[in-house]
């Protein structure tokens, strides 16, 4: 459990003087980097209220996070105080997720773009100066990794674009990537040889085996779902007897829609028999409807019919 931010008189003073209007747009035009100020107007910042701060982090510092219209659309500045007799080593980075989850209340209001979020540390600790890195990657063991992984574009693998023979080289992922890439564009009865092939490989266990088949019955557009289970159980000796089983509940499932198929239309059919003779008999056709259930056009079919 995180301990409770007991806020000091450092921190009193701070936001007495930092939540006025005019200090706070002074202390920006002083200490916000000239390209920063330059696309923002500070005639409109605004100290959001503090059901607007992640309720977690209210519980670290003291800190006020303010909007201002940029150029780019709205924005925000993030100010945090730090006069901690011992300064986090990991200060950087509470700025940085602290300006990530003002970018989350940002789209929880409706937007849809992230906003820009500029973070400010204001330091008035008793170690001289300031001791610790505000470069957010610094607080990795391996910052120079974490710079390559974070300041670029995140991998990305769209199965969409592979072509099947490259995914089937893929060993043991290479199912997970086929099915993937097909299971709402065609029937998969289509892939049958290549699934067959794969699950021919000691690649994948009985567990992964099962489970790849009842994604593809209830996902997957097999005109015959018992007849594609069916064909590749036979050419799959290390998950034949599992995939059978399969084929086999299908089967079985099929013959109780069967009968229930057929029950229904059995009672349908009695239900017609006995409106058709109350029709003929002159019964009022709203009683024949709460007698048999029967709609307006079933009836008009029978009147017609007469």
């Amino acid at each position: 459990m995180s301990k409770k931010f007991t806020p000091t008189p450092h921190d009193t003073i701070f936001k007495q003087f930092l939540s006025e209007k005019e200090t706070a747009k002074e202390f920006f035009e002083i200490w916000l980097p000239d390209e920063i100020k330059s696309v923002c107007n500070l005639e409109t910042i605004r100290a959001e209220s503090s059901s607007f701060i992640d309720e977690e982090m209210k519980n670290y510092q003291s800190d006020i996070l303010y909007s201002v219209n940029t150029k780019r659309g709205k924005g925000y500045l993030y100010l945090l105080i730090e006069h901690q007799s011992t300064p986090d080593k990991l200060i950087a980075w509470r700025l940085m997720r602290y300006s990530m989850a003002a970018m989350q209340k940002h789209l929880e209001a409706g937007h849809k773009k992230l906003p820009l979020v500029y973070p400010i540390l204001f330091y008035a600790g008793e170690k001289s100066p300031h001791p610790h890195s505000t470069y957010w990657l610094d607080c990795f063991n391996d910052s120079e990794l974490a710079e390559k992984i974070y300041t670029k574009p995140f991998k990305l693998v769209d199965v969409t674009t592979l072509d099947d023979g490259e995914i089937m080289k893929h060993r043991r992922i290479a199912l997970l990537e086929l099915v993937q890439k097909h299971i709402r564009q065609r029937d998969m009865s289509e892939l049958l040889h290549e699934i067959a092939k794969l699950l021919s490989y000691d690649y994948y266990t009985e567990k992964q085996a099962v489970t790849m088949m009842n994604y593809l019955i209830q996902e997957g557009n097999a005109k015959n779902p018992i007849e594609f289970v069916t064909d590749i159980a036979k050419n799959s000796v290390k998950h034949k007897e599992a995939l059978m089983t399969i084929a086999q509940a299908l089967r079985q499932e099929g013959r109780k829609e069967g009968i229930q198929e057929g029950m229904e239309k059995g009672k349908l059919e009695e239900k017609t028999a006995i409106a058709y003779q109350l029709i003929k008999n002159g019964v009022n056709s709203e009683i024949i409807k709460l007698s048999t259930g029967l709609t307006d056009a079933e009836l008009n079919k029978l009147e017609k019919k007469r």
